[in-house]
């Protein structure tokens, strides 16, 4: 059966999903010019995926197209992206591989990465042009974060039929990665002209999705404090963040204050919970979660362990190279859970529309992945709902913070005669030390205090200023926002903060030098499990427990022994899954 004839037989049905005003307006505007460009930027959680969807519905059962390519800059928005075209009757295959040549027949296309693209270009060129296809490039700056991967993808889909560009949240890179497919023109930079900057055939932006109760609002939550730290000739130095001199004084800051060994982060995450109990017991969103940024895995795991610490409830952890990583994301986004840990897992595309509250712990700073990262928690489900960005209070991120309403272009300055150092060294981690050679910096303690809270670019800090006072039954901890005024929310969160700091000292009481990472997240308690799942695990525990006994030539009871004084609970026979399973990790480390 031909490609066309497969189209017909599987022919798309249209969303009964009814479009947003500002999709109808693009549909509407492609459908007028019929361009074989169109870029689309939209501010995260505006909808970007169902209008792609739809523009591709229509032109399959018009047969403009005969095919459907959507790359994705990772793995698991493929299946995000097959399950929404699935939903609307399109099938496109999220498992086709760089080592299969054709597209798999019974399929209308398929979602492929920027990365299997740049592995093979003229492959995915072959299918894009055995039929004419509608290339779908989702989050399309990508192809402009190196040299390789945009040459790759102009090489694979500058003969398509159709493309359409998604992005939103277009950003300036080097002068020299110019985006493919992407129209450029002649613009002034600081000032001088010379430079290009991108112009999108339509444009919708988070002011515009606000109006339109599209995302929801956000309060930026700034918390400063005190960071001591060594450097390198062996001087203890001491800085606020918020009051913070130079640059590398700043960083220095910012990095010690976000060290899982010091104050700021428990404390922070402790308002972060606080946050989410006031969202599901007085806010109306009794499914809503957080997200917590790391820039590592090993921070992220130690914060893991700091969430269920000061919580008392193990957070869902997120790494890139854990296999288990795409189940995680879907079984915290249509879960109970609350609080998920990850480093950059959840940074982009991903969708999860109950997470409304964001803590930044990372030393990333870059305006896309800001925007990116704060739009997981502004995706709005109901007009009441609100977000809360929880982040260190230094200049570059209350900067992007209150810039958070700005249209942004990716703009290509001119060639500069000297690199542009705070560019290439953005986001970059620190570099180990080598071998002899001394630390150049070494944290040592950081407290944590409430600043202010950000509102529509205007710092309110809750003290002084002729703030309003609340009466007994205004006291709402950050309520719906229209209820209380910033001032009167930042006094909330002021007053919260020396509450939370008896929690944190009480909290590291509790002696975690032998701590495991038991998961007990509520929609997965053993009521809702299957029973084989336990017999299971108690055999492999069983199992386990040989290999160790005779690896150590110690009797099966006192193998039996140790763990339960490792992982404390009840006999195996009586104890929960998540015990079950923090038992034979430990189990495993013995071996």
């Amino acid at each position: 059966m031909g490609s066309a004839a497969r189209a017909e037989a599987v022919a798309p049905q249209t969303t009964s999903r009814p479009l947003r005003v500002w999709q109808q307006a693009a549909l509407s505007q492609y459908e007028e010019q019929s361009p074989k460009d169109f870029l689309v930027t939209a501010t995260p959680g505006a909808g970007k995926t169902t209008f792609a969807l739809t523009l591709a519905a229509r032109l399959l059962s018009r047969r403009e197209v005969a095919r459907v390519v959507v790359v994705a800059p990772t793995d698991h928005l493929r299946l995000q992206w097959a399950e929404a075209a699935d939903a609307m009757g399109i099938v496109l295959d999220p498992n086709l591989t760089n080592a299969v040549g054709p597209v798999r027949a019974g399929t209308q296309g398929y979602v492929t990465t920027y990365a299997q693209v740049a592995g093979k270009p003229m492959l995915h060129a072959a299918r894009a042009t055995a039929v004419k296809s509608l290339v779908i490039l989702d989050e399309v700056h990508h192809a402009g974060d190196g040299l390789s991967w945009g040459e790759a993808v102009e090489e694979a889909y500058g003969m398509a039929a159709r493309r359409l560009c998604l992005t939103g949240t277009p950003f300036r890179t080097k002068p020299d990665e110019r985006i493919p497919f992407v129209r450029y023109e002649e613009d002034t930079f600081e000032g001088e002209a010379g430079g290009l900057v991108s112009r999108a055939d339509y444009t919708y932006g988070y002011k515009e999705a606000l109006a339109d109760n599209v995302v929801r609002p956000v309060v930026f939550a700034a918390y400063t404090g005190t960071s001591r730290w060594r450097n390198s000739a062996g001087e203890v130095v001491a800085a606020s963040l918020s009051e913070a001199g130079t640059k590398s004084v700043e960083m220095q800051a910012w990095r010690t204050a976000l060290d899982p060994k010091g104050q700021w982060v428990p404390h922070v995450i402790a308002a972060m919970d606080d946050r989410i109990t006031h969202l599901r017991e007085e806010g109306g969103m009794p499914d809503a979660a957080g997200l917590i940024l790391a820039s590592d895995q090993d921070d992220a795991r130690a914060y893991a362990k700091i969430v269920r610490r000061v919580t008392g409830k193990a957070p869902e952890l997120i790494l890139s190279d854990d296999p288990k990583a795409s189940k995680k994301i879907e079984r915290f986004a249509t879960g109970s859970a609350r609080i998920a840990v990850c480093v950059r897992m959840i940074s982009e595309g991903v969708d999860v529309p109950r997470a409304a509250v964001l803590a930044w712990m990372t030393s990333y700073r870059t305006p896309l992945f800001f925007a990116q990262a704060v739009g997981r928690v502004v995706r709005s489900r109901a007009s009441h709902e609100s977000a809360t960005v929880f982040l260190p209070a230094v200049r570059p991120l209350l900067s992007l913070a209150a810039s958070m309403e700005e249209q942004r272009n990716h703009v290509m300055p001119p060639p500069k005669s000297q690199p542009d150092e705070e560019l290439e060294a953005l986001d970059l981690p620190p570099r180990e030390p080598r071998e002899g050679e001394m630390k150049q910096w070494e944290a040592l303690e950081a407290d944590a205090r409430f600043a202010h809270v950000l509102h529509s670019g205007t710092a309110h800090t809750g003290e002084g200023s002729g703030a309003v006072a609340l009466a007994p039954e205004d006291d709402d901890f950050l309520g719906i926002p229209g209820l209380l005024t910033p001032a009167q929310t930042a006094e909330l969160l002021a007053r919260r903060d020396d509450e939370l700091r008896l929690r944190i000292a009480q909290s590291h009481r509790v002696d975690d030098s032998d701590f495991m990472l038991v998961e007990d997240h509520p929609e997965e308690d053993d009521a809702g499990r299957s029973w084989r799942d336990a017999a299971e695990l108690r055999r492999e525990i069983n199992r386990l427990v040989s290999r160790v006994s005779a690896k150590t030539s110690t009797p099966h009871a006192v193998v039996h022994t140790q763990l339960r004084q490792y992982v404390p609970g009840p006999p195996s026979a009586s104890a929960s899954v998540d015990v079950l399973r923090a038992r034979r990790e430990r189990l495993r480390t013995m071996l």
